[in-house]
């Protein structure tokens, strides 16, 4: 047995002597370092820790999805995991069976394992819709099947099975809650949510009013449960019907029905005395049963008669008696109990239409079965008796298949094994549900013998035929024993129950078991005019009388707890099994008696005895052979022998120790989960391996395949095409040939054509010219004398007005008239060439010759010339950067302008162009040759005011060193090669904060504007 006290750390100890001690007192460490979990072999051991834990996050969920069992700390996502994937895998329908007492928190754990299985399992659309439908069917059967008991706030009264994605809800409501409920418990939880919940409108239309007091099936004392908001969880429970699929017409018939059993509880009856002397029961204030008929849609005067009458129908004979106070009471409690009873039921059913699967195919089935816990109250009656006994039978279930059947089938076997006793709770089966001594089977006898049947008489019989058992007690079997217990009352019995003793009242035994709805109460149902109502009453319709006495409330119990028990048997089991802490349910309290108590009578301990000495896992040899035969050479991939031997020569060939197994005679026993889930990982790894070969073969087998068709085709395709390449060929050439004769013959006449269209043109021509000068000198003629004057005026003017011969005048006399604009623009431009000619012409060899010197002397031979002032721009970073421009015979250097330092050193045979604007701006680039070491970083775009002075001697430098002329590219737009970008500088007018500084200005990745003022 392992228990983890921290996770990921593991306690081994032997089931001996000191075990109830020792369990105790690992469950309390467990307890209070909030690991509220723990294993014996594959039973869940869940302890209670009365809040909420951060344990049951997405993240839990999927670290334990796919994981072995042992793998992680104990969990209940592990044992759901482990479940989910036997049914997955291993095709084996699951139950997981959740027992414990009242408080210990089995319906929180069927919710966890509903909500883990809800999040591995399949995905789709309508699949995600179902398990939606499923979660909220939650919240709907918890608030009309759970109620707060002195244990429990949460107790389920009913007993569910959830399989796959089907509720079945056995006919198990613990239905007298409706009409009484023990002191500091309450009623079904819906009737508290509907009045602190419903809107104003909402329950005027019910007839309801929002003060508990008002009516008598809820008990005051509890109405109100801390921690408990009754209004939120109401909206949850509207929420949830609408996810689940109920119309809202149908939601509204619910609440109606709802509505009806609380008000039917106010309706009080008051004796009368007739005149035959019989005593009749008439209702005090009709005011609720007229309310109550307007719900319904019955007609009054028909309920009312139905509560004051009844009808006894023999063959064809009916006799109509009047029902006294306290049996119209009683008529009153069964139509209440058996409405909300069979709402519960129809809810059940419609939830399972909304979930059902559609499929028609067979379904697996996974089981979560959640049942109210073993109850002992100061006061027992027959509800708990009931309880209880379906607690037997899951016990005995549980006895039978983890101790009993594993035992017997070690010896079976022929495995060695040393018999471990425990306790067999059949015995207490038997007293319970034996046909003919059994309590249930003389207390269905006691009510249906004629004559009177009282309470007492029922214990008498008991007395008889129960007296000398040993797990029953009364204070008559007492006597006859010689013995006097006086904490044993004279109208009480006692059984020694597997979780203790349990004393129950037996007042109302017969009454409660009898739970008869009177005919006359059916068919005033089936009248009604609310459809709802009227489909839970059937037997109501006069066409469908049944004179046969209806089964009792103890044999239809139990036979749906033998339903249930024979589910259970043809599925394989998984166990959780709750644990109590304490009875004030608070945390951080571990009651080391109660828990040592709850160990005991739940089997823990044997289990544990059994599980050490046992092996975990067992097989057939033919499936285990079938499952791991790839991992062995032998029996890979047909075994010719039989299967156990074929098992032997796999285990080993894998070298697994000889006392991790066992052989069987018809099964392998393997001792230790270590050695499955190693088993489990080689055979994952060996059919990867195997995926893969298949996968490599069928690869080359279709590669091959598709190859010999692709050359089979190509040959065929290679074959037409050649035809049709030769016969396109031809095509093409005589097809050409006869372009080529056409063009020949065309050109031919085209030529005679031109020839004589070019000849005609020039005669047209020539006359055309003949015209415009005659039509001109004729204008001429016409316009001279009007214009001459005029022109003569002008010339004579210019005469006086010509500006001096200097080169550099730039002045230039207005014109005198408009339509001699293009001829004193000309005229200008004439001036300045011919005194340009004549100023040059003036020079004698000899002066030309001064002047060169003079050119020379500015621009003297000298290594270095250091111009100052001079700016890099940088395009990527948009920041100008001050350095000294120096320029000797081979190079050009660009040094720091503060401490002196070369950055940039470019050879003159490098640079191919120098571009600058023809505006005044002082921006010029240098343009390097593309590949050379020094255009990695670009080209250099400068500003100087000595601009001129440095494209000169730049000039002259290059020429008299590389013999070639350097290209001076003056353009207001050229392109600069900015390391792998060409960016273009465009120069633009514009005016400037900045006075006359031009400015630039970076517009996107392939654009620099300057602006000159």
């Amino acid at each position: 047995w392992k228990t983890h006290v921290l996770p990921g750390v593991l306690i081994h100890f032997m089931a001996g002597e000191g075990d109830t001690k020792l369990f105790e007192k690992e469950n309390s460490v467990m307890f209070f370092v909030f690991c509220s979990q723990t294993y014996i072999g594959s039973v869940v051991i869940s302890i209670n820790p009365y809040r909420p834990l951060p344990i049951y996050t997405p993240e839990k969920v999927e670290e334990y999805r796919n994981r072995n069992f042992y793998e992680l700390s104990p969990h209940i996502f592990a044992l759901s995991d482990e479940a989910y994937r036997s049914l997955r895998d291993q095709d084996k329908d699951q139950c997981i069976l959740i027992t414990g007492e009242s408080g210990a928190g089995k319906t929180e754990a069927s919710k966890l394992v509903m909500s883990y299985v809800a999040a591995v399992c399949g995905k789709g659309a309508e699949v995600n819709q179902v398990k939606e439908q499923l979660l909220q069917s939650n919240p709907v059967l918890e608030a009309f099947g759970n109620a707060k008991t002195v244990r429990n706030d949460n107790s389920s009264r009913f007993v569910s099975i959830f399989c796959k994605v089907l509720f079945v809800c056995l006919d198990l409501l613990e239905k007298s809650r409706v009409v009484k409920q023990p002191r500091g418990e309450r009623n079904f939880h819906i009737f508290y949510q509907i009045l602190s919940g419903a809107s104003e409108d909402f329950l005027c239309k019910l007839k309801l009013e929002r003060d508990f007091s008002r009516y008598n099936y809820l008990g005051l004392d509890s109405a109100r449960v801390n921690g408990v908001d009754d209004a939120a969880n109401f909206r949850t429970v509207r929420n949830a019907m609408q996810i689940v699929g109920f119309m809202d017409h149908e939601t509204q018939s619910v609440f109606e029905v709802v509505a009806a059993v609380l008000k039917l509880g106010n309706i009080e009856f008051k004796p009368e005395s007739r005149v035959n002397g019989l005593d009749e029961s008439k209702i005090k204030d009709k005011n609720e049963l007229k309310e109550i008929c307007e719900l319904t849609g019955i007609d009054q005067s028909v309920l009312e008669r139905a509560f004051s009458f009844r009808t006894v129908e023999a063959k064809q004979e009916k006799v109509s008696t009047t029902l006294n106070v306290a049996q119209a009471y009683y008529a009153r409690d069964a139509l209440a109990k058996n409405l909300y009873s069979r709402l519960f039921s129809w809810l059940v059913t419609r939830i399972n239409e909304s979930i059902k699967a559609q499929t028609k195919v067979r379904k697996k089935v996974m089981g979560v079965l959640d049942i109210y816990g073993f109850e002992i109250f100061e006061d027992n009656s027959f509800e708990q008796f009931i309880i209880n006994y379906c607690n037997e039978k899951l016990q005995q279930i549980f006895i039978e298949l983890t101790l009993k059947e594993e035992q017997e089938e070690y010896i079976r076997e022929g495995i060695e094994w040393t018999h471990i006793e425990y306790f067999n709770n059949a015995i207490i089966c038997d007293l319970i549900e034996n046909n003919q001594t059994g309590i249930l089977a003389m207390l269905d006898e006691e009510c249906l013998r004629p004559g009177t049947v009282t309470d007492d008489t029922f214990l008498e019989k008991l007395n008889q035929v129960c007296a000398t058992h040993q797990h029953f007690e009364s204070r008559m079997s007492k006597c006859s024993r010689f013995l006097n217990d006086t904490t044993l009352p004279h109208s009480c019995f006692r059984i020694q129950h597997y979780a203790g003793k349990v004393m129950y009242q037996v007042e109302g035994f017969v009454d409660k078991n009898n739970d008869l709805l009177y005919r006359d109460l059916s068919q005033a149902m089936w009248k009604a005019s609310h459809s709802l109502i009227k489909a839970l009453f059937p037997e109501g319709n006069p066409a469908k009388i049944n004179l046969k006495r209806p089964p009792t409330a103890g044999s239809q119990f139990k036979a749906s707890v033998a339903t249930l028990m024979k589910n259970l048997q043809t599925k394989n089991p998984n166990y959780i099994r709750c644990i109590k802490p304490n009875d004030k349910k608070a945390a951080h309290i571990f009651n080391d008696a109660l828990v040592c108590h709850q160990i005991r009578y739940l089997g823990l301990l044997e289990n544990v005895r059994v599980r050490r000495a046992g092996y975990a896992f067992r097989q057939a040899y033919e499936p285990c052979l079938e499952r791991y035969k790839m991992l062995c050479k032998q029996t890979w991939p047909h075994w010719r022998g039989p299967a156990r031997a074929g098992v032997e020569v796999l285990f080993n060939e894998l070298e697994i120790p000889e006392e991790e197994f066992s052989f069987g005679r018809s099964k392998i026993f393997i001792r230790n989960p270590r050695t499955l889930f190693k088993l489990e990982d080689l055979r994952k790894q060996r059919l990867e391996d195997l995926a893969t070969l298949i996968e490599k073969i069928y690869r080359g087998w279709k590669c091959r395949t598709r190859f010999l068709l692709m050359k089979k085709s190509q040959i065929v395709i290679a074959a037409w095409f050649r035809r049709y390449a030769q016969q396109k060929k031809y095509q093409k050439i005589k097809s050409s040939a006869i372009i080529v004769q056409s063009y020949i013959r065309g050109w031919k006449v085209s030529f005679l054509l031109l020839w004589l269209e070019l000849k005609r043109l020039k005669e047209e021509a020539r006359r055309k010219h003949a015209v415009a000068v005659i039509w001109a000198y004729w204008l001429g003629l016409k316009v001279l004398p009007q214009t001459l004057p005029s022109m003569q005026k002008y010339f004579l003017e210019m005469k006086n007005k010509m500006p001096s011969l200097s080169p550099i005048d730039k002045n230039w006399p207005a014109r005198p008239y408009l339509f001699l604009d293009s001829t004193h623009k000309e005229l200008k431009r004439i001036f300045h060439l011919w005194r340009c000619k004549k100023y040059r012409d003036q020079f004698t060899d000899q002066q030309k010759l001064i002047y060169e010197e003079k050119l020379e002397a500015i621009f003297a031979e000298q290594q270095t010339l250091v111009f100052t002032s001079v700016v890099l721009c940088n395009f990527v970073s948009s920041q100008a950067t001050s350095r000294i421009f120096l320029l000797t015979k081979n190079n050009v250097l660009l040094a720091d302008q503060k401490s002196g330092n070369i950055k940039s050193e470019v050879p003159l045979g490098d640079v191919t162009k120098v571009s600058m604007s023809s505006q005044n701006d002082g921006f010029f680039a240098v343009h390097l040759k593309e590949g050379s070491g020094a255009a990695s970083k670009g080209d250099f775009l400068f500003s100087s005011d000595h601009l001129i002075e440095m494209a000169t001697k730049l000039y002259r430098t290059t020429l008299s060193q590389t013999k070639q002329k350097l290209n001076i590219e003056i353009s207001d737009e050229f392109l600069v090669q900015f390391r792998q970008d060409k960016v273009c500088v465009k120069f633009i007018q514009g005016s400037q904060k900045n006075g006359n500084i031009p400015t630039c200005k970076r517009k996107n990745n392939r654009l620099l504007e300057v602006a000159v003022p």
